[in-house]
């Protein structure tokens, strides 16, 4: 019973046409659909009909993060949950959304509107399940193969990272405390990957990132490469987290919305110690080599 890992992210962006040709051609996901106000899109290795999609809205936000459950059944074992919560909790019927099935949606402490679903549609993939090559012929841009994790902003993290402990039964693999020793970071799993989903200070309801996978360092300096060729500034890296043991490369689409590629890290086995770094550290736990964050990625309100 549970939650696997991230089904998906919902952003929202201004010109669906510009956000199709940076997705598809820079970053390199597949368009599995494209609907009149939306936009679907995966890893090139990813079964399910989408990882990510982009609303049309005139202004660059998240509509909502969905995170994919293991049984059907586990949607009305977390609906009591949630509501035993104090949490209100709705129910989104089997075809209302395009590419999956019956889910329930409500809102984190943070502000954010989570999703649980569990049927997502499955579409074919580049690659045959009987003898396949290592990757498929033609990938464009980036092309990472699926999607990692995406980065939240919450005044109060604590309360939040209690809250997907408590009730949605994620591991807590690290976190940053305050000099006061206040929950200023934290990074939660479910998928064995150091984070599916973590939580920074800052205005709650806020999107820091979406991060995607690529499968090694060389992988992530390549990227650097794509971006420079296609005129997309980079945000920082390539580098290092201290936090995870990754490596990054930050930059922005046309729009405005940060991404990620990311590869690396440890295996959060379900007993898995929580790793705490102190605020002192703060510039070696976020970006290891630079030692320093220069406000890119968290701002301390103690």
């Amino acid at each position: 019973m549970g939650i696997l890992r991230l089904s998906h992210t919902d952003i929202t962006a201004p010109d669906l046409d510009l956000a199709a040709a940076y997705y598809t051609e820079v970053l390199g996901l597949d368009l599995t659909e494209r609907a009149d106000d939306r936009l679907f899109l995966r890893g090139w290795d990813e079964p399910d009909h989408h990882c990510l999609t982009v609303r049309f809205d005139p202004r660059v936000g998240i509509d909502r993060v969905a995170f994919k459950l293991e049984h059907e059944s586990d949607l009305e074992v977390f609906e009591q949950r949630l509501e035993s919560a104090g949490c209100a909790v709705s129910r989104i019927g089997d075809g209302e959304e395009v590419g999956q099935g019956e889910s329930i949606r409500f809102e984190a402490p943070s502000g954010h509107e989570i999703e649980l679903v569990h049927d997502v549609h499955k579409v074919p993939g580049r690659l045959p399940l009987v003898n396949p090559p290592p990757y498929p012929e033609g990938l464009r841009g980036i092309a990472p193969p699926r999607s990692d994790h995406v980065l939240l902003l919450a005044e109060e993290v604590g309360e939040v990272s209690r809250f997907f402990m408590d009730v949605l039964d994620f591991g807590l693999t690290e976190q940053i405390l305050s000099g006061a020793g206040h929950q200023i970071a934290a990074f939660l799993q479910r998928s064995g990957r150091p984070h599916d989903v973590a939580f920074v200070q800052g205005v709650s309801g806020g999107l820091h990132h979406v991060s995607f996978w690529v499968d090694d360092w060389d992988h992530v300096r390549r990227a650097a490469d794509v971006l420079a060729f296609n005129g997309i500034p980079v945000d920082i890296g390539p580098t290092r987290h201290g936090i995870t043991r990754g490596n990054t490369i930050y930059f922005f689409d046309p729009m405005g919305t940060r991404n990620e590629v990311f590869t690396g890290g440890y295996r959060a086995d379900p007993d898995f110690p929580t790793i705490t770094w102190t605020e002192d550290n703060l510039g070696r736990a976020i970006f290891y080599y630079e030692g320093k964050d220069n406000g890119r990625f968290l701002t301390v309100h103690t």
